[in-house]
């Protein structure tokens, strides 16, 4: 049960993120200087929340199921999920800092570009979404058999 827990939030996770990369930031990008700020400020702290949430939720499940069954797929996912974590850390929150600190009258050629560059970097924590959702699948389908 717990492994179908982690599967489950780790596709919400994918799922979210994915969204984000392939619908919502080409979408923001389309618009002036000013409106894709004033539009991403409020998107990514709700967004922060919930995909904090859900890496933090299926890594403890994915380490719960692996305690479970010892099936090594289960804490591998559980650790490219949480991933996202120190990823985010270490390369998106400079973005996300820099971008924070822009006032919208200030908005401009800085703002757009960190938006793309924010853009991109975000798109890596959809593949490790998508991953670590495979890694769940993979062993959910293909549970270990005992010797």
């Amino acid at each position: 049960m717990l492994g179908i827990l982690a599967l489950t939030v780790a596709a919400l996770f994918a799922g979210a993120a994915f969204y984000v990369s392939f619908a919502e930031h080409p979408a923001r990008s389309g618009l002036d200087d000013r409106a894709q700020l004033q539009q991403w400020k409020p998107a990514y702290e709700r967004g922060a929340q919930m995909q904090a949430s859900l890496a933090i939720i299926g890594f403890l499940l994915g380490v719960g199921a692996w305690w479970q069954t010892r099936d090594e797929l289960w804490i591998a996912g559980a650790v490219v999920l949480v991933a996202n974590w120190p990823y985010t850390m270490l390369m998106i929150m400079p973005v996300n800092n820099a971008l924070k600190a822009i006032s919208l009258d200030q908005a401009g050629e800085e703002s757009h570009t960190l938006l793309q560059r924010w853009g991109r970097l975000h798109a890596r924590r959809s593949m490790l979404g998508i991953i670590a959702t495979l890694l769940f699948l993979w062993a959910t389908v293909m549970p270990l058999r005992p010797a």
